[in-house]
């Protein structure tokens, strides 16, 4: 499902859609916060109204309706799995971060699963989120491994003004779904807080397709002065999936029990012409999958159970100065340590009461960087970054990037960039499972891109176009193994992909407005869960008590099946939502999905669920 429409007005001067805005101040580009005029990459950025009017439990719907480029992979109502269960691929440009080429941060931290390198789809629920920023592009300088096909980073909530504000928000609906979410936030002299509590559970629309979730977040912060901030966050969730398999041949015990959690502390400086911060991150998982049994196939309930336990720390250290007018240089050291072990639990058959291990692994990463970006009088902008990245076990890297910001009479600006993202082999490619190969190397790309945009009609319209090319090499793939029997990891695979993204809104009036982006993607090589051609379309309108939103989305050759006998799909989703203010402190909404009720796959052998409709309050004390 998508969430649809544009952000709704709240007030009489709710700005447009932030995605367009041309005076945005993001940190994703750069570390240190910095106009996104001045950035020689695009980076979009959905900001907490946005999150807020999708009324979605999770953030990763309303990232694909505002992101062009981004499509994000699903199969029911709500959740999205693990495993062979998994849904959830996010993909950008063709990249997927399924296979490690993309990376998801919370707060410029990076969020994987230790031992398979990917993000958890389940783990990034909307309770989590001040604002998100989508760098679309390699972003390995800064990040380092799996940032080669660009990040989503997640910056957390906080309290913004004195005062404590607390939020429930209710819905229930089709197929006994329900979804929950309070958080209360307080901001009282240095001290501010936010602590979020969820619990989120559908039946499905198919059988055995249950999915329940609890989930909380809590984050403490404190201003030592008025140039030195600190704080520390946890955000934990548990979730239990089932899933039923192809509708060809339904599976019986496919059943998941997933725990993900990340903490984090940042000591923070921010003077006139000087910011930086140290901070420290832990990420963790357990998992324990019954991958199941298909009995149209003859099979019978497995022996073993998967278990495994992942973890993921680091430590980064980054310093921005500007040394004369129009100057700014960022250092920055990073230290990432990842890995865990993971096991087969026999709870019958021969090998009963013992267990098979897997992998017990940890492999390090470390890095220096610096990011330099200079003006030139009031027309142009250059950046230029470099990393060097060393793996304990695979060795050095060396990541560059450059590119040019032309800031053009009439609001144009006209951009251009070349930049290099790369990834480290992961553990499962490497140690589990035929066809692992330990002597894999790292994967590699270049990302060339121009793109213009312009604001007009005092910041109301704007617009803009992006045009890329990516050319990788030494790509993971399984191919027969040369020097044997069976299959084996190999760095053989390309990337050859180029496309256009565009994007738009406009602000009518203080009642109306519109917004709507589109990508073209050309695949050399065709990947699952990268459509060819994504547009959508959404319209607000807010007047009183009364916020109505609707949108429409076409996806248009999403493969669902590649290799000898590709499959893909075209579809087009209308979903509308509203919301009446019965009193100051309570909202009613709605949101309807799929209201066409189409008949389409995303997964293949996974049908969606035709029309839902969701309903419920959202109280605020």
């Amino acid at each position: 499902m998508f969430s649809g429409g544009a952000s709704w007005a709240q007030s009489d001067t709710t700005r447009i859609t932030r995605n367009f805005s041309l005076d945005e101040v993001v940190v994703t580009g750069t570390r240190n916060e910095t106009d996104v005029r001045h950035l020689s990459q695009t980076v979009s950025v959905v900001d907490r109204l946005t999150i807020e009017n999708s009324m979605q439990p999770s953030l990763l719907p309303v990232l694909t309706e505002q992101v062009p480029g981004l499509f994000v992979t699903e199969r029911g109502v709500m959740g999205y799995g693990v495993s062979d269960g998994a849904a959830g691929s996010i993909s950008l440009r063709g990249l997927s971060g399924g296979s490690a080429r993309l990376m998801v941060l919370i707060d410029g931290h990076p969020q994987y699963a230790g031992i398979f390198g990917h993000p958890i789809s389940d783990a990034y629920q909307s309770l989590l989120a001040d604002r998100v920023e989508v760098l679309r592009g390699p972003a390995s300088v800064l990040y380092g491994s799996n940032a080669m096909g660009g990040v989503i980073n997640i910056v957390t909530r906080k309290m913004h003004e004195d005062g404590v504000r607390t939020n429930l928000h209710a819905g229930y609906g089709s197929y006994n779904t329900l979804e929950t979410e309070l958080t209360n936030r307080i901001r009282k002299g240095r001290f501010n807080s936010v602590v979020s509590g969820s619990y989120n559970r559908t039946d499905g629309h198919r059988a055995d397709m249950g999915f329940e979730q609890y989930g909380g977040y809590a984050k403490l912060g404190y201003d030592m002065t008025d140039n030195w901030n600190m704080y520390a966050d946890v955000n934990v969730t548990h979730f239990n999936a089932s899933y039923p398999g192809p509708v060809s041949a339904p599976l019986v015990d496919g059943d998941q029990r997933i725990t993900r959690g990340v903490t984090s502390f940042s000591l923070n400086n921010k003077y006139e012409k000087t910011s930086g911060a140290l901070s420290f991150f832990y990420n963790w998982g357990n998992h324990w999958i019954n991958d199941g049994y298909t009995p149209s196939a003859g099979e019978t309930s497995q022996d073993g159970r998967f278990n495994s336990r992942d973890n993921m720390m680091g430590v980064s250290l980054y310093q921005s100065t500007q040394f004369f007018e129009g100057n700014r240089i960022t250092l920055g050291f990073d230290w990432f340590r990842y890995g865990g072990k993971a096991w087969t639990d026999y709870v019958a058959g021969e090998n009963a009461g013992t267990r098979n291990d897997l992998v017990d692994k940890h492999e390090d990463e470390v890095a220096g960087y610096v990011d330099i970006r200079q003006d030139i009088g009031r027309w142009l902008t250059l950046n230029a970054g470099l990393r060097v990245d060393h793996h304990s076990r695979v060795g050095t890297e060396w990541v560059p990037q450059a590119g040019l910001a032309f800031h053009l009479p009439h609001a144009f600006e006209l951009k251009a960039s070349a930049t290099k993202g790369f990834r480290y082999p992961i553990l499962r490619e490497m140690y589990m499972f035929p066809p692992q190969n330990p002597d894999l190397k790292p994967e590699s790309m270049w990302n060339y891109e121009v793109s213009l945009s312009q604001t007009l009609l005092n910041g109301r319209l704007s617009y803009g176009i992006n045009l890329f090319y990516i050319d990788g090499k030494n790509l993971i793939v399984t191919l027969p193994n040369p020097n044997g029997t069976g299959m084996l990891n190999q760095n053989t695979g390309t990337i050859d992909n180029t496309g256009v993204e565009l994007q738009a809104a406009y602000r009518i009036n203080q009642k109306w407005s519109v917004d709507g982006n589109y990508s073209y993607l050309h695949m050399e090589n065709p990947v699952i869960a990268a459509p060819e051609h994504k547009l959508y379309a959404g319209a607000s309108f807010s007047k009183g008590r009364w916020n109505v939103a609707s949108g429409l989305q076409y996806i248009a050759g999403l493969y669902t099946a590649v290799g000898d006998n590709p499959q893909t799909e075209n579809f087009v989703l209308w979903n509308l939502r509203g919301s009446f203010r019965a009193a100051k402190w309570l909202d009613i909404w709605v949101r309807g999905e799929n209201l066409l009720a189409q008949k389409y796959e995303i997964n293949a052998g996974y049908p969606m669920p035709r029309a839902t409709v969701m309903g419920g309050i959202n109280v605020t004390i």
